[in-house]
């Protein structure tokens, strides 16, 4: 069938009586929502009222479609989405996740004009733990096609063996008759297959010279299916998947630990909407940072960041649900999961069935339920579900071990009666937040340790492919002796445990991956990970004016900060040293307390105004020894202890800092250094490159030669023609305006604007400081 993009001149309002404005999907209706205390959403939504909404489109039909199956994909509707066609209901969704298609010919008038309307609601609040974004998120296409034709999702390939490279293809049509496979390469043809089918189709396909998958050589293929007057292609790579406690988990037959990171859905300063362009920049900007694999916390990801895994060879496993059938907040999905568990999955596993990224699935997070006999079989029904969808690929859920066991306990349970008596009340993963962020992460870890943790865990893990173990590490060397035939695998960690975890998992097959929480900052959630001071933050309650949760190794707009470079190092991807310094302006001030974050710590040594003040220097390295320098004297030499990080206090002035590693013969391995800025404060306009319309552009003070000038800050008014401003912002984790005006404050010196491109090249224009600057871009 033929798939056309179904996302120009959409009309949207707000219900019961907004007035019509005209949209181009995706669209995130929750950012025009005003942000107030009291939003029952909280600091979960960052603080933005919730609302229903209305869109709709008019579209001709020919007279010839009348031959033709017309369906329309929706990839995100957030959430309880009502489909109707000229006034008919032609379906519904509760999940706001998964996509879903609409068979929309029985409700089609030919050769006239046709509407299609959709309800999105969202004024059931409080109904996510963080910001979910509202209305139609992600893209819709148009599917036609004859009547005689290649099923949606009826073409699925899996690996057979490598060497040779021998792959199955499975083909599901609406009708018996010829069908002809063609397998090409960047255009190349590389072997082909003539054949018949009854309406059900195997073959067994050889590729000859074949390049296989992997994270570091993501190669790909095109598979063509021609029947009759249909056609589909599918993108795919050749590669297979192992994974047991005695060899660890294995692509291609080698052994890979994964490097892994938590993602919320959101793309930043541009909320919940869904561009190919943003979804691949997260991929990439991850890749770059030394992750090799991602998990889509805590639901299925888009169609997106699918391909942008494949292209980029970045490992994914994708998220069902945050709960099950234990509400987290008032009005979330566990009233609907049990009824919808099978449906949603079964559209998830179709969604990535040829992806070879997708590696794995997950069925819940910190999902209490794991420790009951009725969520146990749950978790057996999703699991054996997955199986017979996929038996390729295995299953996991990332359970909170203490959690767990204080929820036993009766601590974090969630009613309607305590919602209603306190609605500020920390129940299910807030409740872990909470104590989390008032003990720290040591405490956190260390009662994972408790009896009462394995036995709350252990049945349901006993049945799990891979046991996935939240903030879990001080549990793992016990239950790898314990539990020898036990795959495990850390869901989600805190970034500071990245060497310990690392070290461990060389020498344990069955130790698997890591994934740390979180790699980019995300919406909502706010100040959960942050800290902030209050030059940035008037207060610390992370109230209105609190975005994002300032958890992310790479902040909101993409820059890394000193734990990117950490984790890189501690997980041997980054060469030492590398060399960040704490907010020397800021030294000593108290800030925003976390238990996600050990350092604010940035690569940066131009900190104006800070002469003579105290400054604390952080070295990654896995050398023996750190020796500092400050303008060619040394301050002193530290051996690195247990970890990857090497502290220094030292005294700051302006000039050059260079860290020199050494072995333990104290000869030098490697140096680097970092350079204060010149006087003179420029903004510097730097756009990304354009993959297809959306241009990235930095917007930073720096010194002539490109330095960042972090303590350099002002409001940066901008204006663009040739396209289309689509959010800007800054990282800072308080953002008491939002992203959708075109003057923006600074934050350590950095800001970004999103531009659409809508002509040969965008003219973009900004002032700071009362200079004005220009740069076209391409």
């Amino acid at each position: 069938m033929k798939k056309t993009d179904f996302q120009n001149d959409w009309q949207w309002r707000k219900l019961p009586e907004g007035s019509w404005q005209h949209t181009d999907l995706p669209h995130d209706a929750a950012m025009t929502e005003p942000r107030v205390q009291g939003a029952p959403g909280g600091v979960n939504t960052g603080w933005f009222l919730g609302g229903d909404y209305e869109y709709r489109k008019t579209f001709t039909v020919p007279v010839s479609w009348q031959e033709l199956s017309v369906i329309v994909e929706f990839e995100g509707v957030y959430h309880n989405a009502e489909v109707f066609v000229n006034g008919q209901k032609a379906a519904a969704r509760p999940y706001g996740y998964t996509n879903f298609y609409v068979n929309i010919k029985p409700f089609l008038r030919y050769d006239s004009e046709n509407i299609i309307s959709v309800i999105a609601r969202n004024s059931d609040q409080p109904n996510s733990r963080w910001y979910s974004g509202a209305g139609i998120y992600r893209p819709v296409w148009l599917w036609t096609g004859p009547e005689k034709h290649i099923e949606i999702n009826g073409i699925k390939i899996d690996t057979l063996s490598v060497d040779p490279a021998v792959i199955s293809v499975q083909i599901e049509t609406t009708a018996a008759g010829d069908v002809t496979v063609l397998i090409s390469r960047n255009n190349c043809p590389v072997t082909s297959v003539n054949s018949k089918t009854n309406g059900r189709l195997t073959l067994n396909i050889s590729v000859p010279d074949a390049l296989l998958w992997s994270p570091d050589s993501p190669n790909l293929y095109t598979l063509q299916v021609i029947f009759g007057d249909d056609q589909q292609e599918i993108s795919f790579g050749i590669r297979t998947l192992s994974c047991n406690a005695e060899t660890g988990f294995c692509i291609n037959g080698k052994r890979i630990i994964l490097r892994g990171t938590c993602i919320h859905h959101d793309n930043g300063i541009l909320g919940a909407r869904c561009f190919f362009d943003a979804e691949f920049r997260k991929v990439r900007l991850l890749k770059e940072n030394g992750f090799n694999a991602i998990r889509s916390a805590h639901n299925p990801c888009s169609k997106y960041l699918l391909q942008a895994c494949d292209q980029l060879g970045m490992l994914l496993v994708d998220e069902y649900a945050d709960m099950w059938y234990i509400h987290k907040t008032k009005y979330d999905y566990a009233g609907y999961l049990e009824q919808w568990y099978e449906q949603d999955i079964t559209d998830m596993v179709n969604k990535d069935y040829n992806h070879p990224s997708v590696i794995m699935y997950s069925m819940g997070n910190e999902v209490a339920e794991t420790g009951e006999k009725r969520g146990i079989e749950l978790f057996s029904k999703m699991q054996t579900l997955c199986h017979r969808l996929d038996p390729s690929r295995p299953v996991t859920a990332g359970v909170n071990t203490f959690f767990n066991y204080l929820y036993s306990l009766g601590l974090g349970q969630y009613s309607d009666e305590k919602a209603e008596k306190n609605p500020d009340a920390k129940t299910g993963s807030a409740f872990f937040n909470y104590v989390a962020g008032l003990t720290g992460a040591s405490f956190m870890k260390t009662m994972a340790r408790l009896p009462g943790c394995d036995r709350t865990t252990r049945d349901c893990y006993s049945i799990m492919d891979a046991a996935g173990y939240n903030y879990g590490l001080l549990r793992y060397r016990h239950d790898l002796r314990k539990y020898p035939d036990r795959v495990i695998l850390g869901t989600e960690t805190f970034c500071s445990d990245a060497y310990t975890f690392w070290e461990l998992a060389k020498m344990h097959p069955a130790l698997i991956g890591d994934f740390i929480w979180a790699g980019i900052d995300y919406l909502g959630e706010t100040g959960v990970g942050a800290w902030e001071y209050k030059q940035y933050a008037p207060d610390f309650t992370h109230g209105v004016g609190w975005m994002t949760a300032g958890a992310g190794r790479i902040d909101l707009i993409g820059n890394p900060l000193g734990e990117a470079l950490y984790t890189g190092v501690a997980f041997e991807e980054l060469s030492g040293p590398q060399i960040a310094v704490r907010p020397v302006n800021h030294y000593g001030e108290r800030h925003s307390p976390s238990a996600w974050k050990f350092t604010d710590a940035i690569p940066s040594w131009s900190w104006t105004g800070c002469e003579g003040r105290k400054a604390l220097v952080e070295v990654y390295t896995r050398a023996e020894a750190i020796t500092l320098y400050l303008n060619g004297k040394k301050v002193r030499t530290r051996k690195r202890g247990r970890n990857c990080r090497i502290c220094f206090n030292i005294t700051y002035h302006s000039g050059t800092l260079t860290a020199v590693e050494t072995d333990k013969e104290g000869r030098e391995i490697s140096r680097a250094s970092l350079e204060t800025a010149g006087k003179e404060t420029i903004l510097n306009i730097i756009p990304e490159e354009i993959h297809n319309d959306l241009c990235f552009i930095h917007l930073d003070l720096t010194d002539k030669n490109g330095i960042l000038k972090p303590t350099e800050s002002g409001n940066i008014l901008v204006s663009v023609s040739g396209g289309k401003l689509l959010a800007l912002g800054s990282a800072c984790p308080y953002e008491a305006e939002g992203y959708d005006r075109n003057v923006t404050k600074t934050y350590y010196g950095r800001a970004m604007a999103v531009v659409k491109k809508e002509d040969r090249c965008i003219r973009f224009s900004a002032i700071w400081n009362y200079t004005a600057y220009t740069k076209v871009i391409q």
